[in-house]
């Protein structure tokens, strides 16, 4: 494999990491604040629909991308009044999200277009076209330095750039703010939190609407930048490999940034079958790299790299004791 192949799979893995980075980070925080989300994949999925929807008729990514957050939020108010408020199972509220999102976004959009389910091809300002940084032509002409900052640092849209910002973001929040210490504690021992005279639903709530915002640039990204439009299922189960990132990194924003690109690399290798075989000499099945994720997911979960322990009041509604 020479350097320029080598390049093209960084860049592929940036690209298609950004939605499993922003959709792990979402997970990370409703999870530190004790409401397991199964659910991110049906808010990614919605806020790909009404982004791509809204894009094509306004003209405008940055609408469009507003809209992908909105129709995210209403999924997590739904989730959060279902799993906070009414106490209800979260997993199962994350399920059943996750296949009204799967009908619904396929109906709208036959609704809207009578495309298949399908938004038209946008173009121009409807989607968030790559940024050449400052000196990227300049130092092109650099021997590996110039050609990698070219070709995998430059060139992205202003969204993946913002992910990788929000792990920094994110990090900041959970270790070094009052609201960090609070959300971790919260999701450990919601009893002493109210001791404390803060009120755990609410603090709960404030994660899960976090998850909605950081579900809708997923699904906006998608739909606007990654690709030209909302297809059907056009997800693909992203939202269950950021779930999979997020235990793979054990609830920690920088270590999921490192799993997700590691994810995302195996998505790129999948696109590049011939890469695969060139290396390894031998014919490797596009489903197997697909299925990486998941194995070492699994690894993990066996304890062969360290125990994922979650939050130990994860998925337990908190019930005020008089």
């Amino acid at each position: 494999m020479d350097y320029g192949t080598l390049l093209q799979l960084l860049d592929s893995t940036i690209r298609l990491a950004t939605p499993l980075l922003l959709a792990s980070l979402a997970g990370l925080y409703s999870e530190r604040s004790g409401v397991f989300d199964i659910g991110l994949e049906g808010k990614m999925l919605v806020a790909a629909m009404c982004a791509g929807a809204v894009a094509f008729y306004t003209g405008s990514a940055w609408v469009g991308a507003l809209a992908g957050i909105f129709g995210s939020l209403i999924f997590a108010l739904v989730h959060g009044v279902t799993s906070i408020t009414f106490r209800g199972n979260q997993l199962i509220a994350g399920v059943a999200l996750n296949f009204l999102a799967s009908g619904l976004t396929v109906l709208t959009a036959q609704a809207l277009f009578g495309q298949g389910g399908r938004t038209p091809p946008l173009e121009g300002a409807a989607r968030f076209n790559p940024i050449t940084l400052p000196l990227a032509d300049a130092l092109q002409g650099l021997p590996v330095i110039g050609p990698f900052y070219r070709e995998v640092i430059s060139g992205h849209s202003i969204l993946v750039y913002a992910a990788f910002g929000i792990v920094a973001l994110t990090w900041w929040v959970l270790y070094r703010t009052r609201y960090g210490l609070r959300l971790r504690a919260v999701g450990e021992n919601p009893a002493a939190v109210d001791t404390a005279g803060i009120k755990v639903n609410n603090l709960r709530f404030s994660a899960v609407m976090v998850t909605g915002i950081l579900c809708g640039l997923a699904g906006a990204y998608m739909a606007t930048a990654l690709q030209a439009g909302f297809g059907k299922e056009m997800t693909a189960g992203r939202g269950y490999i950021a779930l999979a990132a997020l235990i793979f990194a054990k609830w920690r924003p920088v270590q999921a940034m490192y799993a997700c690109l590691l994810f995302g690399f195996f998505q790129a290798l999948a696109l590049r079958p011939d890469v695969v075989e060139a290396v390894m000499r031998v014919k490797v099945p596009v489903p197997f790299l697909d299925a990486l994720p998941y194995i070492l997911t699994v690894i993990v979960l066996a304890g062969f790299i360290g125990k994922a322990i979650p939050p130990r009041a994860g998925g337990e509604p908190y019930v005020k004791e008089r």
